[in-house]
C-alpha cells in the first residue's frame, strides 16, 4: 500500500472503499443546508454563539462560513429552488468540532447563556473518539460540539 493510500485511510471515516473495490464517489462535505423560522435568530446564534463567519453570495443568501464548509440557510417558505423535498426547520442533528478545548467551548455557551442540554459525554465520531456537549439552536436543529480524544486524529 503506497503512503498516500495508508494516509487516506487515517483520515476518513472508518469505510474507504466501496464492497467493490473502488475508491468512494465522494471526497468531503462542502456545505449543507439548513432551513429556518427566524433568519435574525439564527444569524444571531450561529454567529454570536458558534462565533462563525456570515458570508452573503449569489443574490442576497446567507450562509455561515467555517473551516472549507459552510451552511447555507433557506427561510421557510422562501427556499432557494432546488432544495429538499421536505425542508423543515429543526429536522438537522449536526456535529462540529471545536477549534478549543471544549471546557472554553462550555464556558462560552455559559458565557452567552446558551443551556447545554447533555453532556459532556464521550460518543465515537468520523476518526475516532469524541468528547461532547448537546444544545439546541433557535430552530430545534440538535447540534453537537465535540473535542478529539486523543491526539493522533488528523
Amino acid at each position: 500500500m503506497r503512503n498516500y493510500q495508508k494516509r487516506r485511510l487515517r483520515l476518513g471515516c472508518h469505510l474507504i472503499v466501496s464492497i467493490t473495490g473502488k475508491a468512494a464517489l465522494i471526497s468531503h462535505i462542502d456545505h449543507i443546508v439548513l432551513t429556518c423560522v427566524d433568519l435574525a435568530a439564527t444569524q444571531r446564534f450561529y454567529t454570536q454563539v458558534l462565533r462563525l463567519r456570515q458570508e452573503t453570495f449569489g443574490n442576497g443568501r446567507i450562509a455561515f462560513c467555517f473551516g472549507q464548509q459552510k451552511i447555507n440557510v433557506h427561510v421557510r417558505g422562501a427556499e432557494f429552488a432546488p432544495h429538499a423535498h421536505l425542508p423543515a426547520p429543526g429536522a438537522l442533528d449536526l456535529c462540529f468540532i471545536a477549534g478549543e478545548p471544549l471546557a472554553q467551548v462550555m464556558a462560552h455557551l455559559q458565557r452567552c447563556g446558551w443551556p447545554i442540554i447533555e453532556g459532556p459525554v464521550e460518543r465515537t465520531g468520523a476518526t475516532g473518539k469524541i468528547r461532547s456537549v448537546y444544545l439546541r439552536d433557535p430552530d430545534l436543529n440538535l447540534i453537537e460540539i465535540a473535542e478529539y480524544l486523543r491526539d493522533d486524529v488528523v
